[in-house]
């Protein structure tokens, strides 16, 4: 799916490729984040054939031009998961909302692993 939106520019599309984008750098650029990781067996193999992996461990769903993304993060160890993670979402959202024109309902942040 794509987000579509109007304005006095004429018609946007955003695809869920470019709102991923967007996600996995704001979420890269929050203190404590050490990387996003795949959600699954069929994205690590596309990694392997893809050599840009840009929106690894993103996975956005957009229902009637709202956004909804969920994360999956490993986070440095030694700091505030939970604080970590509000701010994650607080990024992310106003990142994506910036961007696209558009509303995100939530923004769901899963932690996979806790690296030294």
């Amino acid at each position: 799916m794509a987000v579509k939106t109007s304005n006095f520019y004429g018609k946007l599309v955003i695809t869920d490729d470019a709102i991923a984008m967007t996600a996995y750098h704001a979420a890269l650029d929050c203190y404590g984040v050490i990387d996003l990781v795949s959600r699954s067996l069929t994205d690590s193999l596309s990694e392997l054939f893809n050599k840009t992996p840009t929106s690894r461990g993103v996975k956005v769903v957009t229902l009637s031009n709202r956004i909804n993304l969920e994360l999956f993060v490993i986070l440095k160890e030694g700091v505030n998961v939970s604080a970590v993670c509000e701010a994650i979402q607080n990024t992310v959202k106003y990142n994506v909302e910036t961007y696209t024109g558009m509303r995100v309902n939530n923004v769901i942040v899963n932690v996979v692993g806790v690296k030294v």
